[in-house]
């Protein structure tokens, strides 16, 4: 499983963000994991595209949310 961890400033710039949801898209990585810190930077970039419902993030411990790209898992 190919997986991107988030974690000590990681992201820095919305650049970086936008890169990593890329990355889910093609399947170049399974899961990210945005931790507290990073995930105002993180959502911001989510938030703007346009198939944004296509990324689920399930919350784990201490504020983090690991995001998958799943188009069609909701309505």
């Amino acid at each position: 499983m190919n997986a991107a961890l988030i974690k000590g400033g990681w992201i820095v710039t919305e650049e970086k963000a936008a890169q990593l949801l890329q990355a889910l898209r093609t399947n170049e990585v399974t899961e990210v994991t945005v931790s507290k810190e990073e995930f105002p930077v993180f959502r911001n970039v989510l938030t703007k595209q346009e198939d944004m419902k296509s990324f689920r993030g399930a919350a784990k411990h201490f504020g983090a949310v690991v995001y998958t790209y799943e188009p069609g898992w909701t309505a």
